[in-house]
């Protein structure tokens, strides 16, 4: 009964476009990206307005319904999804989508949490701006989101991750209260940045309703190229080198293993092999600019020094900005390759960058010797120190047995991590499926902050229950 009076205040308050209850409306909401997901929502609340998720979030206290906010689906660890008791409420904000200011001097943009990151970059463009982060899912992916999980992507090396792109935030608190934090200033040391205590914090501490974000000059000129490698060794030696001699014009470096351009080939058929012979590695860099510089000269520079130590073995370069789309969609179609292979662990963890070719030898003897029949497929940011060190499991084994079987290798692998003082999470976040590994290296000291600051702004325990820490009872 109780439940039913609030589904009736809700549906007053949001109207008949902003609450969802029937199974099949509610359906596209319980899936991520990769298929996961674990239950069925209370209900689908969509508000409109920052004002109407307030009201929601007040309903929800008053009634005791948890509440689990949702961006564009495109997260990896559960963080977003509906508990399968089927008592949480979701709260999108895919009807908040409004780009409500853009300031080409001050280099800012205001927008709603809603924004799908795509059209945030798109809107900054228009502007002779750049939005620089870039994800896969920038299609999909919304603004909120982002923020929420402190998403990183291709350019973190450059221009830092989401906590670097944020200036000013707008968060409904747990009580329904406003905190309006929505500050374009480039420079502001008033005391403690309550804003980052929200960037991360997937929706356990309060709603993003609004963001400021710190956009760059727009790109006038970028080269890319795709390089073959003998080893990882010289893979990290070439960076070395790329960061010197690039310095911040350098906008991307990944690592791309063989394996990882055949599982691209095999997901785009008309992709065709971009270099004559086969090599272990492959780095795919970009190098960036606005004015008059001549990256071509710079690019040819490091591609000779390169070739002198023997760190390259072959490359292409991209003409024009049709080949550099070509030569980016290996990377993004490699993920779809690992996708059409089923089940499998996939990971994202960060090591200092200098340790990547250790961490990954040591980790692949631990892997293959408790699991022989299995794949590793690493590959990642290297000039952040994120890899994707991604098992496939042994093609024979039951579907049923894969799981745990993967679940045991991921143990192996955060053991190996822990030794040279990697993060189980590098941008992903925890969310469910992250929990126990998190808790478990977390000090005590630690515990105790982190479950005070939950405290501090969500006594009641109904925002995003259950995600990074556990529920309290």
């Amino acid at each position: 009964m109780e439940r039913d009076a609030f589904l009736v205040a809700l549906a007053e308050r949001l109207g008949e476009r902003g609450l969802l209850r029937d199974h099949d409306g509610m359906a596209r909401y319980v899936s991520d990206w990769a298929g996961d997901r674990l239950g069925m929502p209370l209900a689908v609340a969509r508000p409109a307005t920052t004002e109407e998720v307030a009201a929601t979030v007040r309903l929800c206290r008053e009634h005791d319904v948890a509440m689990v906010p949702q961006g564009g689906h495109s997260g990896l660890v559960a963080g977003a999804l509906p508990a399968a008791e089927g008592n949480e409420l979701v709260i999108s904000l895919e009807r908040m989508d409004r780009v409500r200011a853009v300031d080409p001097i001050n280099f800012t943009m205001a927008v709603d949490a809603g924004c799908i990151l795509e059209n945030v970059k798109q809107a900054a463009a228009e502007h002779e701006c750049e939005f620089p982060l870039a994800l896969g899912a920038q299609g999909s992916c919304q603004i909120g989101g982002n923020i929420a999980t402190n998403a990183g992507g291709l350019n973190v090396l450059r221009h830092g991750m989401m906590r670097q792109l944020v200036l000013g935030l707008e968060v409904v608190l747990p009580d329904g209260r406003l905190w309006d934090g929505m500050s374009a200033l480039h420079k502001d040391n008033r005391g403690y940045a309550l804003k980052q205590l929200f960037l991360g914090s997937e929706g356990t501490l309060g709603i993003v309703t609004g963001a400021v974000l710190k956009l760059t000059p727009r790109a006038t000129q970028a080269r890319t190229a795709l390089l073959g490698l003998p080893s990882l060794e010289a893979v990290i030696e070439l960076y070395g080198l790329a960061r010197r001699d690039c310095s911040d014009l350098l906008s991307a470096f990944e690592l791309i293993p063989r394996r990882c351009l055949e599982l691209a080939m095999e997901a785009t058929p008309e992709l065709r092999d971009p270099l004559d012979d086969a090599y272990p590695w492959y780095v795919l860099l970009e190098v960036s600019a606005s004015g008059p510089l001549d990256l071509g000269a710079m690019l040819e520079y490091l591609l000779e020094q390169g070739m002198a130590r023997e760190l390259v073995l072959d490359g292409a370069l991209a003409s024009s900005e049709a080949q550099s789309r070509q030569l980016w969609q290996f990377r993004e179609s490699m993920l779809e390759g690992q996708r059409r292979r089923g089940e499998h662990l996939r990971t994202d963890i960060s090591v200092p960058i200098s340790a990547i070719p250790a961490f990954v030898d040591e980790a692949s003897r631990i892997v293959m010797a408790a699991s022989p029949e299995c794949e590793i497929i690493a590959y990642g940011h290297v000039g952040d120190g994120n890899l994707h060190f991604n098992i496939l499991p042994p093609p024979a084994m039951p579907e049923a047995d894969k799981r745990r079987h993967l679940h045991d290798l991921e143990a192996h692998l955060f053991e190996v991590l822990d030794g040279v003082g990697g993060s189980i999470s590098a941008e992903h976040g925890i969310g469910r499926t992250k929990q126990a590994a998190y808790l478990a290296r977390l000090s005590p000291v630690e515990r105790e902050l982190a479950e005070g600051i939950k405290a501090l702004f969500d006594p009641d325990g109904l925002m995003n229950p259950g995600r990074i820490l556990p529920p309290r009872h």
